[in-house]
C-alpha cells in the first residue's frame, strides 16, 4: 500500500469516502492526486509528500515534515483539494463517524446508526478489522490503521458508556 520514501515519522492524513469510486472515478482521482502533490508547497518550498487512493475509497496524504514544515495555507490547500473532490464526485470525507470495517475481505462502511446496530447484532464484533483514520505517522499507517475492533477507539468508548447510541 505504501510504497514511497518518506519516513516512518511522516505526517499523515486519511480521509474515507462514504462510499466506494468507481474505476473511472478512481483514474481521474489518481490524477487528480498526483497533480496535487506534485504542486504542493509550504512557505514557496515543495513539500516531499506522496498521497494515493486506497481501495477506491481512502485519500491518504502523507508529508515529510523533516524536509520542510507544513504550514496553515499547506494544510488548507490540501483541505480545499479533499472539499473540491467531495463536490466533484458527491461523496463526504469528513463524516467522522462514517466507520470503515472489513466484512469478507470487502471495505464496507456504515454511519452512525447502522454502526450501533452492526455491534448490537453482533455483525461487527471484537475481531471484525476496522479502519483506524485517527493514524498521524506513515509507522502508525503501516501498524495500527487496520485494526480489530477490540483494539479500536470504538470499542473503547463503547466500553465507558452504558449506551453507546448516546455518545453518538
Amino acid at each position: 500500500m505504501v510504497n514511497n520514501n518518506l519516513p516512518e515519522t511522516a505526517k499523515v492524513w486519511v480521509y474515507q469516502s462514504t462510499r466506494k469510486f468507481t474505476l473511472p472515478e478512481a483514474v481521474i482521482i489518481k490524477q487528480q492526486l498526483n497533480n496535487f502533490v506534485e504542486q504542493w508547497a509550504s512557505h514557496k518550498v515543495g513539500v516531499a509528500g506522496w498521497g494515493e487512493l486506497v481501495q477506491n475509497r481512502f485519500i491518504i496524504l502523507m508529508a515529510d515534515e523533516d524536509h520542510v514544515k507544513l504550514g496553515g495555507c499547506s494544510i488548507d490547500s490540501s483541505v480545499r483539494f479533499i472539499k473540491k473532490l467531495e463536490q466533484d464526485f458527491e461523496t463526504r470525507f469528513f463524516d467522522r463517524w462514517n466507520i470503515a470495517y472489513l466484512k469478507g475481505g470487502e471495505v464496507c462502511s456504515s454511519n452512525r446508526d447502522e454502526l450501533c446496530k452492526l455491534i448490537e447484532s453482533g455483525e461487527i464484533n471484537d475481531e471484525t478489522v476496522v479502519f483506524n483514520n485517527l493514524v498521524q505517522t506513515k509507522e502508525q499507517l503501516l501498524n495500527n490503521w487496520q485494526i480489530p475492533y477490540k483494539d479500536s477507539w470504538l470499542k473503547s468508548i463503547a466500553a465507558t458508556n452504558t449506551s453507546f447510541t448516546s455518545i453518538l
